[in-house]
């Protein structure tokens, strides 16, 4: 199949799929530890259904960078999906087109609702990730499903039920910093140990600037309560 060939110029030459069996020996390496792969995959990117994640280990099989993307419904084709992982993996890492042999791996995670296993579509998008890792210089790597009862790489078996496809509704809601405490006494032991410490220490400073050794609010009322008494004397 040539690569300069449009899909979309009537040509009765069939959709860019793989099948299983052609994924499942085409020589894909194996994660080392997949479940810690896509546990933390997951956290970056919290993917819902219809969520495509790209991602690129390195020579050490250490995460070097990641983008998640949700395309177009109606992109159905291999080709289509070639050109979206192309475009996501040129804003997150440089080629290796230049290296005598790729040392990073393409690695691709899709999210979406249904029955597990291989579906017509997964084998779209690992004909996209194959393409797409070879004309990026990258080693094409592990496909992985994310479905309602939880994740999968395809083509070796292995799996595990969380997270899985709704797991994203469980992440964290980053919409409040989290506030410091309002006393010593409400912090944490390690906390409060540093915080008696620290206001100590700004007292000690106080009372070497002030001569007098009232508490800090008395200055405070005096200045407040001052225009009362000139006001009451006219």
């Amino acid at each position: 199949m040539g690569r300069g060939q449009n899909p979309f110029s009537g040509s009765p030459e069939p959709r860019r799929v793989l099948d299983l069996e052609t994924w499942t020996a085409s020589g894909i390496p194996l994660l080392r530890d997949p479940r810690e792969f896509v546990v933390e995959l997951h956290q970056r990117h919290l993917p819902q259904p219809g969520t495509v994640v790209v991602a690129v280990l390195d020579a050490l099989h250490h995460l070097a960078a990641s983008a998640s993307f949700t395309p177009w419904p109606h992109d159905t084709d291999g080709w289509q999906h070639r050109n979206a992982l192309l475009a996501n993996l040129r804003r997150i890492i440089p080629h290796d087109l230049r290296l005598p042999e790729p040392t990073r791996t393409a690695l691709l995670l899709r999210c979406r609702d249904g029955a597990p296993g291989w579906t017509a579509q997964d084998g779209a998008w690992m004909w996209a990730l194959r393409d797409a890792s070879a004309l990026h210089g990258l080693r094409c790597g592990a496909y992985i499903g994310l479905t309602p009862a939880g994740w999968q790489v395809l083509g070796d078996g292995r799996g595990g039920r969380k997270p899985h496809s709704g797991s994203w509704a469980e992440g964290p809601v980053h919409t409040v910093t989290e506030l410091p405490p309002r006393s010593a006494l409400e912090a944490p032991r390690g906390q409060r140990t540093r915080l008696l410490a620290a206001d100590q220490a700004k007292r000690g400073e106080d009372t070497a600037r002030s001569p007098q050794s009232e508490p800090p609010w008395a200055a405070t009322r005096a200045a407040a309560a001052e225009p009362t008494r000139r006001t009451g004397t006219r």
